[in-house]
């Protein structure tokens, strides 16, 4: 049959991504407790295109993920990375997975169980020199009191839900439930699933005895991770969905520029 995506294209101009975007697809991740984790992520794929070449074969991207289906790990996404280069005959890959991730937490006093789920995504390129660039990022819902308006109220103060993103990029392997676990100390309070009265009021007295900014929890995290010396780059951001006005308040810390830190490969 006849090959459209490999006849010439005249128009001299080259592509930087093209592929598939969206896909829904089970895959298997580690879990620190559990050694490993089934959800279902959302996964995009893309290489670069030649300015002579007229299309790519979308069909060869979802052919190469079901060859890693059975685990999607920081390891395996340098392998996809580099087959789909390979299998398409291109000089760039780009991967974006992103997923739910599950935690079961304790309340803090009743101990009663309940599961969290965080959004977490990883981000994969390779470059044509075969340098692998992967950032992994967890999106955390957290709860913050305001130390203004504690400070200025006779009773009481406003507390609102927030949600605070890090990315990192990491010279070993790093565990996502340390990457929330840091986010989680640097907020107000935690956010849980299942709260019994003493649990409520225990997470609001907390809140209470601890206000933080967005400016204070993007700070804490942030000497958290320049203090990690497995953290080669990282950015993180707060945004709280405020309670007393009707916009967010917004915060955020990059390490640096980020293009300069590119690894060979994951340990």
């Amino acid at each position: 049959m006849i090959d459209i995506q490999k006849q010439r294209d005249d128009r001299n101009i080259p592509i930087d991504k093209v592929g598939v975007k969206n896909l829904r697809y089970p895959i298997t991740v580690l879990d620190r407790v559990n050694g490993y984790q089934a959800t279902v992520a959302s996964i995009s794929m893309f290489v670069d295109l030649p300015h002579q070449d007229k299309g790519t074969h979308m069909s060869r991207f979802v052919e190469l993920l079901h060859l890693f289906r059975p685990e999607f790990s920081l390891k395996t996404f340098s392998t996809i990375l580099g087959q789909m280069k390979e299998n398409l005959d291109a000089d760039s890959s780009h991967v974006e997975v992103t997923f739910p991730y599950f935690i079961e937490k304790q309340a803090p006093v009743s101990h009663s169980p309940g599961l969290m789920d965080y959004t977490c995504q990883i981000t994969g390129f390779c470059d044509k020199n075969d340098e692998i660039d992967l950032v992994l990022e967890v999106i955390v819902p957290i709860s913050s009191v305001c130390p203004c308006s504690k400070e200025i109220s006779d009773g009481g103060a406003h507390n609102q839900r927030g949600e605070v993103r890090l990315a990192t990029r990491f010279r070993k392997f790093i565990w996502i439930e340390d990457m929330i676990s840091v986010v989680e100390k640097s907020a107000s309070c935690e956010v849980y699933s299942v709260l019994k009265r003493v649990d409520e009021k225990c997470v609001t007295e907390k809140g209470y005895n601890n206000p933080k900014f967005v400016e204070d929890i993007v700070r804490d995290v942030a000497m958290e991770m320049m203090h990690d010396e497995n953290i080669i780059w990282f950015s993180v951001s707060a945004e709280n969905f405020e309670s007393i006005h009707n916009h967010s308040a917004y915060a955020y810390i990059s390490s640096g520029e980020p293009f300069k830190c590119k690894l060979s490969k994951v340990d």
